[in-house]
């Protein structure tokens, strides 16, 4: 992937409708994130970013339990880190995962959003920054209201807004938040 230096928006990957799917998850979201996963091929089009709200006090065992039940490359996010097609990148506790335009990933620990660090917001909309209409944004169970401004940002930049149907989450806050923004597609994760 390279830049394109007019704009900023992060160039294309070779294949396929959208280069960057975002997803957010919390209370619930392990089995909500394995469900959606376990289904993608290995060579998915896309690169996938998720933030799933875990305890910042204790090391995360997401990435290693995510890609025993995937065939999509599975990793926690560092610093650095290059998108690419079927590869899975997963926040680190007490982590914001942001996207750079020159399609790089960056962690920060600025201040938290909605009391919470990894931030969905701040993902979805480094995401509608560098990659517009070839982002999708995907809110999943949850509790609170993490990623209902996001996904403006992804639906104003001409992206895809997906949130499970509030009927199937296990935790129905953050579905329910995003569906009263009227920007999205339902889903069912489970």
């Amino acid at each position: 992937m390279s830049l394109n230096s007019n704009d900023k928006q992060a160039v294309s990957f070779s294949s396929g409708a959208f280069d960057v799917i975002a997803m957010a998850a919390s209370a619930g979201g392990l089995n909500a994130l394995i469900h959606v996963l376990q289904q993608l091929p290995a060579d998915f089009p896309a690169a996938i970013l998720i933030v799933q709200h875990l305890d910042p006090r204790h090391r995360s065992l997401m990435a290693d339990i995510l890609s025993r039940r995937t065939p999509l490359r599975v990793k926690q996010a560092a610093d650095g880190d290059c998108l690419q097609p079927g590869t899975v990148l997963v926040a680190p506790p007490n982590r914001h995962l942001l996207v750079n335009s020159d399609g790089t990933a960056s962690l920060s620990q600025s201040q938290l959003v909605h009391f919470l660090r990894p931030s969905a917001d701040l993902l979805f909309e480094s995401v509608a920054a560098s990659y517009r209409q070839r982002a999708i944004a995907v809110v999943l169970t949850g509790t609170g209201t993490d990623g209902s401004t996001g996904i403006l940002a992804i639906k104003k930049t001409g992206g895809t807004v997906i949130v499970e149907d509030e009927k199937t989450a296990e935790f129905s806050g953050m579905p329910s938040s995003a569906f009263k923004q009227n920007v999205l597609f339902c889903a069912s994760a489970g």
